[in-house]
């Protein structure tokens, strides 16, 4: 956990306290859009086995990890789908894909909570990449392995490690988004000088590639520069953060972050109603995302406002609140309402109770504050406690170790505080020479931060954004007035309007009283002829549906009589030993059937006019490669797209495609050689098509001559092509390759979603 002090001097009283805030992550400060599942799914589904559908692959794994919630069935869906995207990587050779998959997989074992597995495959994505030369998924396996370190400067290697190479492969946003983790490393850690130039370095590439979403990177340097006491900064950079946000219409918890830390700002520059204003602001956004850990971090915050103004009552009220309604096991949030109560009662000089609180917090974070963080906020508190229970020993040691770690990051607000209560320990123990030198130093360094340029810097930064705001109001004020105004107009005219119609309605109304009665026996008589129209209506519709079955029935019994054709054939050659007579027995029946096809799909379908072509093709080509066995040595490629055509071009088409695939099989692959047979089917261009059916095979013969071009087979295709009105081409080209062009018939065209 990462804390940031606040503080504040009671006067009267002379005590100093403490409060501690939690610094919120940076909700979706670079977060990228995610494509919709059910989207990459059907992407999926249609998508040829290449590297394409590897990234598809990897994308929906990728978004069932970082799916919201902590369902089970996503973490393994997630490795499930990661899987399929290695094997297809590995089947393909892809190796760039292979090695996302071994990435993504460390971190779906990282969620899972297997963190062996997930180092171990982290250390494996990056040999991987190195060997394969993958630089920008080396920067991301580097970027992964910080994760797992526990040492900060070693994490911080290997981040730089992955901006370096990030760098490399010119990677610009992630080049950044690593650079300001990085500052966030650093920052979280209380190392501010380290933090804050990789943060600017992030913000200044951000702002070349024009990232719009800077609110993120705005509200860690707005920590950042409130942590080293640089409030003019810090408040420029929270207003810019809630700016943007603001612009980008980005109500997330982000939002609330941004107006935590601005209101932490303020809260450092005593200006106690626009610090309360920014938490009830932050607040009322962490309860609508209902996250416990964050609106009891604002809580208490808003107890540390609450106390700096006297109000201890209200402070304990909200923190019995925030236990009663939002209770939680976070070991660091209990210390923060420890630290709270233990100011407070402090503050109230219940010295018993203080002193209870106190020893557990030392359990804690040490007599000196050398564990867990937090260093300010508890070297702060305790030495206000020691200067209180008059333990000076403790108070000095305490007092130099706070002024020296402020000094070291330059946080004159801190070292400001510390001076006065420094000069209030040596006054009361009469050390008036010390003590003057601390309240000239108290004066000087708070004179630094509330005086001056800094404070008009503060102001003018504070106008600007109001300004900003009013002007924003003024043209929204500017605008409901026009609208305004142009209502009122609009409700003169139609008071007149209004008039000016109940005049005309009460002429109206006179000849409507008059034209009554001769309408009542009109429409009587017009209610007579609907209903004649009405049972003539039936009447078609019924002989309409009584035709669309005869039709039906028609196309099948021709389908089962081409069918009995084609077995009386089959019955027949039975009984032939003349291979000749087999051979166009055979090739009758693949004609029959290449035209009983179109009558079953017409009386199998609700539309009688139309084909399917790519059904048809499809069932026809796999009718021929069971009728001659070619799985083993021809491979057929259909490329047909979703054309509709009449029984008149559909019969023709389909026996030109039985010729000539026929003719492919028998001859284009002799002596069982290995070949392909395309078929392409596609619209030209307005209503033309274009049939090609092409084969790597032998060819034609050099001597094939005009007594071979006069065979059935190509008398058959080339009539049948006359027949459509089409073009036949047949030429050798490393096979024979058949192209028919023709135009389609559009008296009964439809379209795909009409079939």
């Amino acid at each position: 956990m990462n804390f940031s002090p606040i503080i504040s001097v009671k006067n009267q009283v002379c005590a100093l306290f403490a409060t501690t805030l939690f610094l919120v992550v940076n909700y979706g400060a670079s977060a990228q859009s995610r494509e919709n599942p059910d989207v990459l799914k059907n992407k999926i589904a249609k998508a040829k086995s290449d590297p394409k559908k590897v990234e598809l692959l990897l994308a929906l794994s990728d978004y069932y990890l970082t799916k919201t919630g902590e369902d089970k069935s996503d973490l393994d869906n997630a490795d499930l789908i990661n899987t399929q995207a290695r094997l297809l990587s590995d089947r393909l050779k892809y190796k760039l894909g292979k090695g996302k998959s071994i990435l993504l997989g460390a971190q779906i074992y990282r969620e899972k909570g297997d963190v062996e597995n997930a180092l171990e495959k982290t250390k494996n994505a990056i040999t991987y990449s190195k060997t394969n030369n993958l630089t920008e998924l080396q920067a991301s396996s580097y970027a992964e392995l910080s994760i797992y370190d526990a040492e900060i400067e070693q994490k911080a290697k290997y981040k730089q490690m992955a901006i370096l190479l990030y760098k490399k492969a010119n990677s610009k946003e992630k080049q950044a988004t690593v650079l300001k983790d990085l500052g966030e490393l650093y920052s979280s850690n209380e190392q501010l000088d380290k933090a804050e130039p990789f943060l600017k370095e992030s913000l200044e590439i951000y702002k070349a590639i024009k990232f719009k979403s800077l609110q993120g990177i705005y509200n860690i340097l707005s920590e950042v520069y409130t942590q080293k006491g640089n409030f003019s900064e810090a408040l420029k950079c929270g207003l810019l953060a809630e700016k943007t946000a603001l612009e980008l219409h980005d109500n997330t918890l982000q939002l609330s972050s941004i107006y935590n830390h601005i209101a932490l700002v303020y809260y450092y520059l005593r200006q106690n109603e626009k610090t309360e204003e920014y938490w009830n602001k932050a607040l009322k956004i962490a309860k609508e995302y209902d996250d416990t850990e964050y609106i009891r971090t604002i809580a208490d915050n808003l107890s540390s406002l609450y106390i700096r103004q006297k109000k201890e009552s209200e402070a304990l009220k909200l923190i019995k609140e925030m236990q009663d309604n939002y209770p939680t096991s976070n070991m660091e949030r209990i210390m923060t309402e420890n630290y709270l109560l233990f100011n407070i009662y402090r503050i109230q000089r219940n010295n018993a109770k203080a002193t209870l609180y106190y020893k557990k917090m030392v359990a804690h974070y040490g007599e000196n504050a050398e564990r867990n963080g937090n260093t300010f906020a508890v070297l702060r508190s305790f030495a206000s406690y020691h200067y209180q229970v008059k333990n000076f020993t403790a108070f000095y040691q305490i007092i130099k170790k706070l002024d020296s770690v402020s000094a070291a990051i330059g946080n004159n607000n801190i070292r400001s505080e510390s001076h006065l209560i420094w000069f209030k320990a040596d006054s009361s123990r009469g050390d008036y020479v010390n003590a003057i030198k601390h309240y000239q130093l108290y004066k000087s360094l708070s004179d630094s931060v509330f005086k001056g340029e800094k404070s008009k810097q503060i102001n003018s930064l504070q106008i600007e954004f109001e300004s900003e705001k009013k002007d924003k109001n003024i043209n929204l004020l500017q605008e409901q007035a026009k609208v305004q105004q142009i209502q009122i107009q609009k409700d003169t005219v139609v008071k007149y309007v209004f008039v000016g119609s109940v005049i005309v309605l009460i002429l109206f109304l006179a000849l409507l009283y008059n034209s009554f009665r001769l309408k009542k026996k009109k429409n009587a008589e017009l209610e007579m002829q609907r209903q004649q129209i009405n049972e003539q209506n039936e009447l078609n519709k019924k002989m309409l549906i009584e035709k669309e079955w005869l039709l039906k029935e028609i196309h099948h019994r021709v389908k089962n009589n081409l069918q009995i054709v084609i077995s009386l054939l089959n019955t027949q050659s039975a009984y032939l030993d003349n291979e000749d007579a087999l051979i166009a027995i055979q090739n009758s029946q693949h004609r029959m059937h290449a035209m009983s096809l179109i009558h079953q799909k017409l009386y199998q379908s609700d539309n009688l006019a139309n084909i399917d072509m790519s059904w048809y093709v499809y069932e026809l080509i796999n009718y021929m490669k069971e009728c001659f066995d070619t799985d083993r040595n021809i491979s057929f490629v259909l490329e047909v797209e979703k054309t509709y055509l009449d029984v008149a071009q559909a019969v023709p088409l389909g026996l030109i495609i039985n010729e000539a695939v026929n003719n492919a099989i028998k001859y284009a692959f002799p002596e069982n050689r290995k070949g392909e047979v395309i078929i392409v089917l596609k619209n030209i261009g307005e209503s033309n098509y274009e049939l090609k059916i092409a084969d790597n095979g032998v060819g034609l013969p050099e001597n094939f001559d005009d007594i071979e071009r006069d065979s059935l087979g190509m008398n058959l295709m080339m009539g049948l092509s006359d027949q459509i009105d089409g073009t036949f081409e047949m030429k050798n080209d490393n096979g024979l390759k058949i192209a028919i062009t023709f135009t389609g018939n559009t008296e009964f065209e439809v379209t795909a979603e009409n079939s």
